[in-house]
């Protein structure tokens, strides 16, 4: 069985194949400028050169036809006809509190989905396109929607409520959603076999680090508490987002800096973070540069980082009621030797230590915590597009 992965952003589509039984990816791509000039797709396939397909692509529709015929390519693709993909898996944002594990697509599927871009109105529409639009090119392939919020819909209501007028909750659904579900799942269970444990039998901590990030606290193989909320912005210091303020910080800026509800929202989503601490990047590759060369906004933009991450930390240990294992996953927790034992300083009183020779790792399944560490510290790279495929298989095989 084949299973054909989708993640659809507004201008751009991540696609994998993979070979569900062996787990193995066939193929794998990244289409760019989707509706803007200068549209391209790149394919990797493993033991092979790049095959690099630049045309204009007006929408997903022509993107996705672009990507099946590279699929099927006679020089570069790794699979005969279309008929060889069983399903197609689509990673979509939001599910709201209608859906905690992922679903079959149909109809009422798809209104669903429309009734949700109200709560990410930056993301449910682009996954709704590229549903439709592998829909009209395979209409007979059966379809799963795997939702990024559906990992925390498992939280506890004292966990997910914000001290609000209630009403608003039940008028608009305002509550903490939490995103990233299909990778803190998917580190979660790898480290429990890692540490030779039923995963209900042990409390831990995930880090997704990425240019968005979100911390979130396992215990028994069940999500108990998140760093995102209600959107994608709450939580950590990220790359361009803010994280946890203030609100009160909000309706200052509006009324003293008079900037509209959408100027707002703009600055804290894409001039904050990291980015606009430093005022160097949003790329912490860049900002660990500018601060060795001792730029002193870079220093404060990474202390912050990895205080906050420290903080959150210690506050899942504490809901938790202790901890066995943090986890460092996604581009910056998987490749970033130094943040990940800055983070850890300062954290020795809950049995974390890490061990620097362990610790000098990029990209690779490891502990990385000293010997006889109280609580086991690991790197494992996140794979979002296996847990899409799984459910997918799951669901179509029934």
């Amino acid at each position: 069985m084949k299973v054909l992965v989708i993640n659809c952003g507004s201008s751009s589509l991540k696609y994998q194949l993979i070979n569900m039984e062996t787990e193995e990816s066939l193929a794998q791509g990244l289409v760019e400028r989707i509706g803007i000039e200068g549209s391209i797709l790149t394919q990797k396939v493993p033991g092979r050169d790049k095959y690099i397909i630049e045309q204009p692509m007006v929408d997903h529709k022509d993107a996705i036809k672009l990507v099946l015929g590279a699929l099927v390519d006679g020089n570069h693709g790794v699979i005969s006809s279309m008929d060889e993909i069983s399903a197609v898996g689509h990673r979509v944002v939001h599910g709201g509190e209608k859906y905690s594990e992922s679903v079959v697509i149909d109809d009422a599927v798809m209104e669903s989905l429309e009734e949700c871009v109200k709560l990410a109105p930056l993301h449910n529409p682009a996954n709704i396109i590229g549903i439709n639009a592998c829909k009209s090119l395979m209409p007979n392939t059966p379809m799963v929607a795997v939702f990024d919020t559906a990992f925390h819909q498992t939280m506890p209501k004292t966990a997910y409520m914000y001290p609000l007028p209630y009403e608003l909750y039940t008028k608009y659904g305002i509550r903490k959603y939490g995103f990233h579900g299909t990778s803190h799942k998917y580190v979660s269970a790898e480290c429990a076999k890692l540490m030779g444990k039923d995963i209900k039998d042990v409390k831990i901590i995930t880090c997704h680090l990425g240019n968005g990030a979100s911390l979130a606290a396992i215990k028994d193989g069940h999500c108990v508490d998140t760093s995102m909320g209600f959107t994608p912005l709450e939580g950590i210091a990220m790359g361009t987002r803010c994280g946890n303020i203030d609100p009160a910080i909000v309706t200052f800026l509006m009324n003293e800096g008079k900037m509209t509800a959408k100027e707002v929202d703009n600055l804290m989503n894409k001039q904050s973070g990291v980015l606009g601490l430093s005022g160097v990047s949003s790329d912490f590759r860049d900002i660990e540069d500018a601060a060795k060369e001792g730029n002193e906004r870079a220093i404060l933009a990474l202390n912050v980082y990895n205080y906050r991450v420290r903080e959150m930390i210690g506050a899942y240990a504490a809901a938790m009621g202790g901890v066995d294992a943090v986890v460092f996953t996604a581009g910056l927790g998987e490749n970033a030797i130094e943040t990940r034992a800055e983070i850890c300083k300062g954290l020795e009183f809950l049995g974390i230590e890490i061990d620097d020779a362990k610790n000098n790792v990029r990209g690779k399944s490891t502990e990385v915590s000293k010997d006889g560490a109280k609580v086991k510290v690991f790197v494992i790279p996140t794979n979002e597009e296996l847990v899409i495929a799984r459910d997918t298989k799951e669901l179509t095989s029934k």
